[in-house]
């Protein structure tokens, strides 16, 4: 039987915000805007989509200059990040060698812009365990989609899903996959979940979610 484990990136995988804070103000200060972030402005966007966050931050500047605005942001994060990496979690490369010998496939589905996905293999050099990846950039689905696309295409006849938020563990269910709560990250899911305190203790819980 083939199983695969889908990781969520921001929260699950690594911590981001305060990388992607420092590369939009980069952005910022070169289009001339004063606005300025900061982690916790990021934290609170982390999971949405290019344009649901363009309109949480820029739609003070118009609808349509705030996708323009917010396209400049994330062109200088993919190329900020490839080379000053987020903070990974710890345990999770030793997490993803022991879900490889125990034979699962590894694939990443998150709701950012395409390259970001790119960005953390190339910062972390974490990409070489994963079989595939999806996003919101590269399909312009929503997360539940991405996963199913990814359970289909390489024909996984079970798959949970890893996630820190509510709308992973929403995502998932309307997948029709398991799901498991990093419960690390950044947020809360229903009481009862099948929860992780560390990626360390991902391989175990993932044979008894998936047996």
């Amino acid at each position: 039987m083939k199983k695969g484990i889908i990781f969520d990136l921001d929260g699950t995988m690594w911590d981001s915000s305060e990388e992607v804070a420092e590369a939009y103000n980069i952005a910022l200060e070169k289009i001339g805007l004063p606005k300025r972030f900061t982690k916790s402005d990021i934290m609170s966007s982390m999971g949405k989509t290019m344009i649901e966050i363009a309109h949480i931050f820029f739609d003070s500047e118009g609808p349509g200059r705030a996708v323009d605005i917010m396209q400049k942001c994330i062109d200088e994060e993919n190329e900020y990040l490839k080379t000053h990496s987020g903070k990974v979690y710890s345990g999770l490369e030793e997490a993803l060698i022991e879900l490889k010998e125990r034979g699962f496939f590894i694939a990443c589905v998150s709701n950012c812009q395409a390259g970001y996905i790119e960005a953390f293999y190339r910062a972390t050099g974490l990409g070489k365990y994963f079989d595939d990846k999806e996003c919101w950039g590269g399909t312009g689905l929503e997360k539940a989609e991405n996963i199913r696309l990814v359970v289909k295409r390489n024909a996984l006849e079970r798959a949970v899903y890893v996630g820190d938020t509510l709308g992973d563990y929403n995502s998932a269910d309307s997948a029709g996959v398991g799901f498991i709560h990093a419960a690390y990250g950044f947020g809360k899911v229903p009481d009862g979940t099948p929860s992780i305190s560390s990626p360390s203790e991902l391989a175990d819980m993932a044979e008894k979610a998936l047996k």
